[in-house]
């Protein structure tokens, strides 16, 4: 009773000061897209995260859900967590600088092992490509997108006695490239919500010239890529000239040496992994029949322990049933990424000096 209590008093956002840091622990409920249909379904598509860390496992009973200030009861509402993948796809594009100073050191061969391991744990949740780049213009595929382990190891295979035309680093306009591309492989799924991961693995500054930083940084401040994470690995003394923090916005593993490659790269797997976790996909069956309504989802943990919500409207007009609802039923997201709340990762990127758009959306957390 005292928990509910207290979770009701979160729900109607009472101020953090007069519940104190021990009544209300702070989540971050953040909405991505929410949707609802007749007869009487509601989805709602968030993350839950406790500073940078994803909270994983929650199970429906851990949610509680209020429309209009007043508390849907869990069995008429039948309350479900769905699995995300059914609204969502997710895709992971790796960088490989394969320039003359990787290819000529004799250090390619330490570098396919880790990209391999890497697309060995990532891939066992998502798609993932492997791109190159060196001093040209272009990218060089390694590996398309695919849910196919051994098509990833055999391209990759290829790298090891890869000889690069021009020898330079085109880091600046490989970053261009490749999150282009993973937009258009993302665009081309029919899947409503789509999240992109890029990697880059550089081990040194850009020398082509072909692109600017400036160029870049604008290009990575799209709001295409809103819904996309940026990691970076760097290895060698030159590392610390290149900046790698424009690219790895949520997060950079620099090694001072090769030989803790591997480490770096399953550190950013582990990073891309746990950041999934943080999905939830919450489904149930309101009792409103007619007219907007407000909602609130307040989220409980106990490990870590904490609580937070997020609130949204919607309408309810012509809501049945029947016929009777089903809350496993898939979601019907809008494909507008305009309805969309952005998301809340792009506050915290370093060098894009812009406030997060999810925080003048309708998601709020106590």
């Amino acid at each position: 009773m005292i928990r509910r209590l207290r979770n009701a008093l979160c729900a109607l956002t009472v101020s953090a000061a007069a519940l104190g840091a021990a009544a209300c622990s702070h989540l971050d409920v953040t909405l991505i897209n929410s949707a609802s249909d007749k007869p009487n379904n509601v989805w709602v598509f968030f993350t839950v995260e406790k500073g940078d860390e994803p909270v994983a496992g929650l199970e429906a009973d851990d949610f509680e859900i209020y429309e209009d200030g007043e508390l849907v009861s869990v069995f008429e509402s039948k309350q479900t967590i769905q699995n995300p993948e059914v609204a969502a796809v997710m895709y992971t594009l790796l960088l490989l600088d394969v320039s003359g100073s990787i290819t000529e050191s004799g250090e390619a061969d330490k570098l396919v092992d880790a990209a391999k391991q890497f697309t060995e744990s990532v891939g066992q949740h998502q798609k993932v490509a492997v791109y190159a780049f060196d001093g040209e213009e272009k990218l060089h595929p390694v590996v398309p997108f695919t849910e196919a382990q051994g098509k990833a190891e055999g391209g990759l295979e290829k790298l090891r006695t890869y000889k690069p035309k021009d020898p330079s680093t085109n880091l600046h306009g490989a970053v261009i490239l490749g999150i282009r591309e993973l937009k258009v492989a993302l665009d081309k799924d029919k899947k409503p919500l789509k999240f992109g991961t890029l990697v880059v693995f550089s081990d040194g500054s850009d020398r082509a010239a072909r692109y600017s930083r400036e160029e870049m940084n604008g290009e990575l401040d799209k709001v295409d890529y809103e819904n996309y994470e940026m990691f970076a690995i760097g290895v060698g003394a030159e590392i610390e000239k290149a900046k790698l923090d424009d690219i790895g916005r949520d997060g950079t593993e620099l090694v001072a040496d090769d030989a803790a490659v591997t480490q770096a790269f399953q550190a950013i797997a582990d990073r891309i992994e746990r950041h999934m976790k943080r999905f939830y996909l919450l489904s149930y069956c309101t009792p409103a029949r007619k007219g907007d309504h407000t909602v609130q989802i307040v989220a409980n943990s106990e490990d870590p322990k904490g609580s937070g919500q997020l609130e949204y409207g919607f309408d309810a007009s012509g809501f049945g049933p029947p016929p009777e609802c089903d809350p496993e039923r898939a979601p019907k997201f809008s494909l507008d990424p305009g309805k969309a709340a952005k998301n809340p990762s792009k506050s915290k990127k370093k060098g894009n000096g812009k406030a997060s758009a999810s925080a003048s959306a309708s998601a709020s957390v106590n």
